[in-house]
């Protein structure tokens, strides 16, 4: 058995407690939150302990899962990957990109396993599909969600659009050209609504809109490519693809188009989707990697060039308003 514990327990983190409760293999030690009453609520739904420090808690543990703000993932995973602790860390990985590189350093020299959470690596839209047969060249992401208090201590560029940051640059292999972006903050301190521009050095496209004052939800997620559009909703859980064939395919098609170069054939698949939950799916990888010393999935690579490409996208922003600013 993997011993493992929580830092934070709360919204999420207590989502945490419950999957990693329901997986073969983990041996849950406990949990450290300084809030006495997110302590309490999480005791009283799944009866794990509460440790006094968070010291105390990693020097018990193999593994330690990291669900506290933002500002703190730093500390504790130096502190940790210190005592030779394998690591899940929730998005983004760290604050900046000298604390995500400095954690990379760390691991190596410790050589632990270190996941981070893009859960939406582990959604079934993306899971149902064939990557190998993905080549997109534009692609379009809408991720809204109505306003919650809970995630405005980061822009909704680090809450939310960093999760297709993130599958965008793991279905597009070429380096990133060029960032355009605007934002607007209208309810916190730090942009409330934004959009993105990326063009990649193949010439790949992606435009990204991210808001958290919207009034209903939305993670959807098109690409485009020569031969096919697939359509992702991440909230629904599934998957369409649309494909153009120069010939009739032999197990038929949907419709065909008369181009004036020729026909096409147009043929929609419908991708089976194995229901799972994200979350307790990211948490069992981990455990997985460790127990066949295999790479882990979504690695701290991966985690600190979507905080970059986040970054950057952030630093776009805050410079154009700061020109509105001086205009007015």
């Amino acid at each position: 058995m993997v011993k493992i514990g929580v830092l934070g327990v709360g919204h999420l983190g207590r989502i945490h407690l419950k999957c990693i409760s329901e997986i073969k293999g983990y041996e849950p030690i406990g949990f450290y939150d300084p809030s006495t009453e997110a302590s309490q609520r999480a005791i009283q739904e799944y009866a794990w302990k509460r440790w006094e420090t968070a010291e105390e808690l990693i020097d018990n543990c193999d593994v330690i899962d990291i669900v506290t703000p933002t500002l703190y993932h730093y500390e504790l995973a130096q502190l940790a990957i210190g005592k030779k602790k394998h690591l899940f860390i929730e998005k983004p990985v760290t604050q900046t990109l000298d604390e995500a590189k400095h954690l990379l350093e760390l691991r190596d020299k410790y050589d632990v396993k270190i996941q981070v959470g893009h859960v939406e690596r582990f959604n079934p839209a993306i899971s149902s599909l064939d990557f190998s047969s993905l080549h997109p060249m534009f692609i379009e992401a809408h991720r809204l969600a109505p306003f919650n208090p809970r995630g405005t201590d980061v822009s909704v560029v680090l809450d939310l659009m960093i999760h297709d940051i993130d599958i965008i640059l793991s279905l597009v292999d070429s380096e990133v050209k060029l960032i355009q972006a605007n934002g607007v903050a209208v309810v916190s301190p730090t942009p409330d609504i934004a959009n993105a521009r990326i063009e990649f050095e193949n010439g790949c496209v992606a435009n990204l809109t991210a808001s958290r004052i919207s009034l209903k939800q939305m993670r959807k997620m098109r690409l485009f490519q020569g031969d096919a559009y697939i359509s992702l909703d991440f909230l629904e859980k599934n998957a369409q693809v649309v494909r153009l064939y120069e010939n009739e395919p032999e197990n038929g098609y949907l419709t065909e188009w008369d181009t004036g170069l020729g026909k096409k054939y147009i043929q929609a698949e419908f991708p089976e989707i194995q229901p799972t939950n994200a979350i307790k799916q990211e948490l069992k990888s981990l455990l997985d990697c460790i127990l066949k010393d295999k790479p882990t999935e979504v690695p701290l690579e991966d985690g600190y060039k979507a905080l970059k490409v986040a970054t950057e996208i952030s630093s776009e922003i805050e410079r154009r308003l700061k020109e509105i600013r001086e205009k007015n």
